[in-house]
């Protein structure tokens, strides 16, 4: 069999009936059981009948699609499927690495994710900071042309705009306060991107406004124990693969308000020998990145029965 990895989406995969193509497949109805009841609510029916804007808000999303990751991963095992060399995950999607590995169980991370979307939601106030998704340029520039733009309000602003994820590399997310992200996307645009598109999210995600939210996590995750990882995970904050449960804390609280690395990270993938990367959960966004960073990389994705026993097929032959 390859060298395969398994990587986790994050937020904007989410959809509302995004695991009804398992049916009644006991495994993921027992994961929605699980997740239920350490939140206190019917998971399962959030993401059976939404409504979308329900399942939008952070503090619901993040949740939800923790759930989907590990939904989809332990139906991958139930049927048979081999563990991967290395786990992963794309902002959010690195806490469904983790309960893979068995770092964490889901009664731990799922109340965990929720109150991190709160921290994240409480840091800075709706409308205050932006997001937006910067195409058809080099990071390289990105990070010059929010620098130029941070810069443009003087040395005493407040205004701040930053590179925050490196999706690929002809695409990077930007965030920060409202008026240096509009002036970044200006700039940026003027200087040859294709397009500058602001995201439709609730806060700046992975930017050093954040800083407030990852303090609350750090006090949040000193009173969870960290189990040693069965897996090893590869964390993209600072594309390191960690075994001591405070280092492993630590990367996460500074994940919260620093960038997501995806474009090292699948490299750094690469380089552990891995012939496959494989998107665990809803939604194709990762497989397409990774085909993106390394073409010569499979990718492929496990989100229902049938890609589950495709991947098992195409990872045996």
């Amino acid at each position: 069999m390859k060298s395969f990895a398994f990587v986790f989406p994050g937020q904007g995969s989410q959809a509302v009936g995004m695991l009804d193509a398992w049916g009644d497949h006991p495994t993921v109805a027992e994961t929605l059981r699980e997740a239920s009841e350490a939140l206190g609510e019917d998971v399962g029916a959030l993401i059976k009948n939404g409504p979308k804007e329900e399942l939008a808000l952070t503090t619901n999303t993040q949740p939800v699609m923790l759930v989907a990751g590990v939904a989809a991963w332990r139906a991958w095992l139930a049927e048979g499927g081999a563990a991967p060399s290395v786990v992963a995950g794309h902002s959010l999607g690195e806490y469904s690495a983790l309960v893979a590995s068995g770092v964490l169980t889901l009664a731990q991370a799922a109340p965990l994710v929720r109150f991190r979307a709160q921290a994240m939601q409480q840091a800075v106030p709706v409308g205050v900071g932006a997001m937006a998704a910067v195409l058809g340029m080099e990071s390289g520039k990105v990070v010059a042309g929010c620098a130029e733009a941070t810069a443009s309000f003087g040395s005493g602003s407040a205004e701040i705009v930053e590179a925050v994820n490196f999706n690929d590399p002809m695409q990077t997310v930007i965030a920060g306060s409202k008026a240096a992200v509009d002036k970044a996307c200006e700039l940026l645009k003027a200087n040859g991107a294709k397009r500058a598109l602001l995201l439709p999210v609730s806060a700046p995600f992975h930017s050093s406004l954040m800083k407030p939210a990852a303090e609350a996590l750090r006090e949040k995750l000193a009173s969870i124990t960290l189990a040693t990882p069965q897996i090893p995970v590869l964390n993209n904050i600072d594309v390191a693969i960690e075994t001591d449960a405070d280092r492993i804390r630590d990367a996460l609280v500074r994940q919260a308000a620093g960038p997501v690395r995806w474009v090292e990270s699948v490299q750094a993938l690469k380089l552990r020998g891995v012939a496959a990367i494989i998107e665990c959960g809803p939604g194709k966004v990762l497989a397409g990145m990774v085909k993106r960073i390394s073409p010569d990389l499979e990718a492929a994705s496990v989100y229902d029965p049938a890609t589950l026993a495709d991947t098992r097929q195409s990872l045996a032959g």
